[in-house]
């Protein structure tokens, strides 16, 4: 069946005991038993509830995946996936990546014992050169946060197996609709749930999806434990964006494109990061496994940190908020928002200027957006 087929039936039947529509909320803490032994089903709520395993099996069909697991947010879910490792086991990240993974890598892995080396480039030899003979788990973002830089999955995949690593991506920036990184050989895929698949900026979620029974089964017991699981009405809330994920993705796809052309030709812009655009280093490997580009874009002012507060200060229909992926537009600067946490030398060696400005282009029209970036860019050159 087609992408949004899948996202209103499979998962989300009608209820079969009253017939409704939609997956009622089972707001409960806890289930009566039948019996004393334990026969199977719903016991309590932090280990399964039936609204979450609703939305972990929509959110892994979408996916082209076997196994979902949903968390409370997009960072719990990171933490989940990478409850895999263990003392003195080693990551590979890409350098260019969200603050709160990174915080997760630096704080509270390293402490532990469990040690992050990050790729100096965007191909897959960049990569490998970081590993080490510790090296368990590749992860990546692709498109990256802020600098829409993408990973050959399906090449990194290989290489990764081939050394007997995993291969990590998380896909929230494109969502399933654009990009299955499952398809490509990617083992685990990773979303904030709060971001495009809610796609309303009214829930926090995350998401850890794979086809390896026992990477699921390591994982799931990670959730039951640790119990950073979401409340039955966000795991509803999710389920309901997921039904109009398709429309929703192609608006921003459209809007995005048009602010990325009309930016690229505009002579206060020193360059526009959009894997769409001809002109983006990677283009030709976004088509070959991307079905889509997105809704997010980074732009670089040429007159750095002060044509950013001119440009933000002077926005009226975009809202300066840190998230992405809502109906409505958002504007960040990275450098002070996103990537607060890293000094100034790690932003710089990330290559995260002061001139960069991040977009979540939403669902407004799109003439309309143009126009308010018209009249707050003007003088920022």
């Amino acid at each position: 069946m087609h992408f949004e087929t899948l996202a209103i039936h499979d998962g989300q039947a009608p209820d079969p005991h009253t017939g409704s529509v939609t997956v009622p909320i089972y707001q409960t803490s806890t289930f009566a038993r039948e019996q004393l032994e334990y026969k199977g089903g719903f016991v309590y709520s932090r280990i399964g509830n039936p609204t979450r395993q609703a939305l972990e099996e929509a959110l892994a069909l979408l996916e082209n995946g076997r196994y979902g697991l949903a968390f409370a947010s997009g960072a719990a879910a990171t933490m989940a996936a990478l409850h895999l490792l263990r003392p003195g086991d080693h990551i590979v990240s890409g350098i260019d990546i969200y603050g709160g993974t990174y915080r997760i890598f630096e704080e509270l892995l390293r402490p532990m014992g469990i040690t992050t080396s990050y790729a100096e480039g965007s191909t897959t030899q960049s990569y490998l050169d970081a590993c080490t003979p510790e090296t368990r788990v590749i992860w990546v973002e692709s498109p990256s946060n802020p600098l829409m830089r993408l990973a050959d999955i399906r090449a990194l995949a290989q290489a990764a197996h081939e050394r007997g690593m995993l291969l990590a991506v998380d896909n929230t920036f494109l969502s399933p609709y654009f990009q299955r990184p499952l398809e490509c050989g990617a083992d685990i895929v990773i979303h904030s749930t709060t971001k495009y698949l809610a796609g309303h900026s009214d829930v926090l979620g995350g998401a850890v999806i794979t086809n390896e029974e026992k990477l699921h089964a390591t994982v799931k017991t990670y959730q039951a434990a640790a119990g950073a699981v979401p409340a039955p009405w966000d795991c509803w809330l999710v389920m309901r964006g997921l039904k109009t994920l398709k429309v929703r993705m192609k608006e921003h796809e459209a809007n995005a494109m048009q602010l990325a052309r009309f930016l690229e030709s505009h002579p206060a812009v020193k360059r526009v990061l959009y894997p769409g655009l001809s002109s983006h280093p990677q283009h030709i490997l976004a088509k070959s496994q991307m079905s889509g580009f997105g809704g997010m874009l980074t732009i670089e002012m040429k007159g750095g940190m002060e044509a950013v507060r001119k440009l933000i200060s002077g926005v009226k229909l975009f809202l300066l908020a840190d998230s992405l992926g809502g109906v409505e537009s958002l504007i960040a600067s990275p450098a002070r928002m996103t990537l607060w946490a890293l000094s100034p030398e790690e932003r710089m060696k990330r290559g995260c200027s002061e001139g960069l400005v991040r977009i979540s282009v939403g669902l407004e029209h799109p003439d309309d957006l143009q126009a308010d970036l018209e009249q707050a860019i003007e003088g920022c050159g």
